[in-house]
């Protein structure tokens, strides 16, 4: 099958792949670039539309509402999978991960690292943790409730038993210049939003929730490392359409997205994020 043929026997017009966050975070950096490249595959425009807001379930919700037709997609972070199960969301926004969806494919997965502003004075995790067992109020900001990010943070509250407050942002973009500004003790985000902000010193990392050190910033330790075992979680990314897709129009997608993954300045751009 040519590439995008399926999608041939829908109506022309632009085909629009929904970010659920503000632009300027990973998520939305990725979707303009499979956009491009996706519209020179098919020679039609693709627009990236972001609807931020409830952890990413408005913008997922629109997307399961919308005509199974192969032009309205989703690329979704882990969130998408995690948000509905532990947020309160009204009827309007309520949806049906695995029910209401066409999975098309799986475009990476990144390490998640937590990071303080250079002006906090926490030079490590140690520091940190003993300044929570002292009493000292501390926050740690995500790009959302429901996100991998707030997940791995409760879990460094359990694994470290303290209780630092979680602060949740709408998106990547608005919580690093939060964490920048020091109004959050303490930042959970994708190793590639805060790689450029450590080799300047803007921002220093503490730990990793991987199982081994990612290559981007590898003079990071993991949780593991530092006797965390428990705070290991790894966030994803993928492309979804709605329920009812016809097989070979999602098919189509996959083999163009596939190949699309395969490009070396997509594989390069991905890498400089953090996305593996």
């Amino acid at each position: 099958m040519k590439p995008g043929l399926a999608l041939s026997i829908f109506n022309g017009g632009p085909i629009t792949i929904v970010v659920a966050y503000p632009s300027g975070g990973d998520v939305d950096a990725m979707a303009r670039t499979y956009a491009e490249k996706l519209a020179g595959r098919l020679g039609r425009p693709v627009i990236v539309d972001n609807r931020p807001g409830a952890s990413g379930t408005i913008g997922s919700a629109a997307v399961a509402r919308a005509k199974p037709d192969g032009t309205t997609l989703l690329l979704a972070p882990s969130t998408f999978a995690i948000a509905q199960q532990v947020l309160k969301v009204g009827p309007n926004i309520a949806h049906d991960v695995v029910r209401d969806f066409t999975p098309i494919i799986k475009t990476g997965s990144i390490p998640l690292l937590l990071v303080t502003a250079q002006s906090s004075g926490i030079k490590d995790l140690r520091q940190l943790v003993t300044l929570a067992r002292s009493g000292k109020p501390l926050t740690y900001g995500t790009p959302g409730a429901g996100s991998p990010m707030h997940i791995a943070g409760e879990l460094f509250n359990s694994a470290a038993g303290i209780r630092i407050i979680h602060v949740p942002y709408r998106g990547l973009a608005p919580l690093l210049n939060e964490v920048l500004g020091g109004h959050v003790s303490v930042g959970w985000m994708t190793t590639g939003a805060a790689a450029e902000h450590v080799a300047s010193g803007r921002l220093v990392p503490l730990a990793v929730a991987e199982r081994k050190r990612t290559k981007l910033l590898p003079q990071v330790p993991t949780f593991a490392e530092l006797r965390y075992h428990e705070v290991e979680v790894t966030a994803w990314m993928g492309l979804l359409g709605p329920k009812g897709m016809q097989a070979d129009a999602a098919s189509a997608l996959n083999r163009d997205f596939d190949d699309i993954l395969r490009l070396p300045d997509v594989q390069a751009k991905m890498s400089a994020m953090g996305i593996e």
